[in-house]
């Protein structure tokens, strides 16, 4: 199947409505700021159909063993499918467990872990917002992706005022052509976000679309004084929160969470360990004496906005945990110290045994225990202090939590 001669009309009208549709929804519930009309602007004028060639969308269903079906899209297979999911607010994803598909005879997906994605449009206008972007500012961006966040930036600012850098060679081919494409032309480097890139720096502002455990040094030390860091934070439990940072003369930096809890693929580099298969860890912990827990595992492992924010708090008491469920059991697994923890559901309730040196459900109990007594607070009412002292989050009623140092 060709493409239709009128697919810039097409691409117009999708793209109009799917901005009135942004402007409508503002302001957002978990916005700390309004989203800029600037962006909205630029968003009007980027055609987002040409960084998304090809991208997989869920089935109706899961398969027979539960996984996820993805189905490849592509203006090929379906044109109207392909066009309209382009200009939907909806994160497309572009690539599974490292791989790179053959758009030209694409497959459908069996389960798979994401690894490369468009973000929703309302998250990308949202974090650039967030960042207090303005006119004249240069911009670093880590995680180029398909380069349609780039592109918007590029729209609003000039291209010389945009540097992106991403670890995938391929991506990054890919993102550059769709750039070049449409007339855009920022500096694009093969990087490692976490040392970020030294040849443009200092920048006004530096905004990041992958997820880090802890914030780089090298970012803050690439950012002007008075400049702002807005990074995406999340540990192995997959807990997230968003920091923007405000860089001092002196290189520390200090800035709030911000509300809500949005969620960004994890940089490859800082991946978590493979734990193998978890019958491995808890053999012989049935011989463990169990007990009751004070907490159910729910307050971490629900799919709410409430767990999620309190996963990315306890996961500072336990930074080198990892948790997965099998059969209806839910383990913590920690492979730095060699320990483990197995909550099982028994007569309404959990009960749980620990093993190692370091007691990974005791702990979460405890932290979740401070957070009650303090009225369990929103992520806005903490501060991250970037100092000497190391990575800290601070809250005037809650003990402090220190973030992993950076490279663990």
């Amino acid at each position: 199947m060709t493409l239709p001669t009128d697919l810039k009309n097409d691409a117009d009208a999708l793209r109009a409505a799917m901005v009135k549709g942004l402007a409508d929804a503002e302001p957002a519930a978990n916005a700390d700021v309004p989203m800029h009309p600037a962006w909205l602007a630029a968003a009007g004028k980027v055609p987002r159909h040409a960084f998304v060639p090809g991208f997989y969308l869920p089935a109706d269903a899961p398969d027979a063993q539960g996984l996820t079906v993805w189905e490849p899209v592509t203006s090929k297979l379906d044109y109207g499918r392909w066009l309209a999911a382009a200009y939907s607010d909806t994160t497309l994803i572009t690539q599974f467990d490292g791989e790179e598909t053959d758009w030209e005879r694409p497959a459908v997906r069996h389960g798979g872990a994401p690894t490369s994605s468009s973000t929703l449009p309302s998250l990308v206008l949202r974090m650039w917002s967030d960042a207090a972007v303005s006119d004249g500012h240069t911009v670093l961006e880590i995680g180029t992706g398909t380069g349609y966040s780039t592109a918007l930036a590029c729209e609003r600012l000039g291209s010389s005022h945009v540097t992106s850098v991403e670890v995938d060679p391929v991506r990054l081919e890919g993102a550059a052509d769709a750039l070049h494409g449409c007339g855009y032309a920022p500096t694009l480097a093969r990087a490692d976000g976490l040392y970020g890139y030294w040849p443009e720096a200092w920048f006004d502002r530096i905004v990041a679309a992958c997820s880090f455990r802890s914030v780089p040094p090298a970012l803050l030390r690439q950012t002007r004084p008075g400049g702002k860091v807005l990074l995406p934070l999340s540990g192995w439990l997959y807990g997230n929160a968003r920091v923007l940072l405000t860089v001092a003369g002196d290189g520390t930096a200090e800035g709030p969470l911000l509300p809500g809890t949005i969620s960004f693929m994890p940089a490859r580099t800082r991946a978590a360990p493979a734990y193998g298969n978890p019958g491995h860890w808890t053999a012989g912990l049935h011989e463990v004496r169990s007990r009751s827990v004070r907490h159910p595992p729910e307050r971490i492992a629900a799919a709410t906005e409430a767990a999620f924010h309190l996963r990315f708090l306890a996961q500072s008491a336990v930074p080198d945990a990892q948790m997965v469920t099998v059969g209806g059991v839910l383990h913590l697994i920690d492979v730095v110290a060699g320990a483990v923890a197995t909550l099982t559901p028994e007569d309404g309730g959990w009960r749980v045994r620990e093993s190692g040196p370091v007691k990974l459900w005791s702990r979460i109990e405890d932290f979740v225990d401070a957070f009650d007594a303090a009225g369990r607070p929103g992520p806005e009412t903490y501060t991250l202090r970037v100092d000497g002292d190391g990575q800290r989050l601070l809250h005037a009623r809650v003990p402090q939590l220190r973030l992993p140092p950076e490279g663990c």
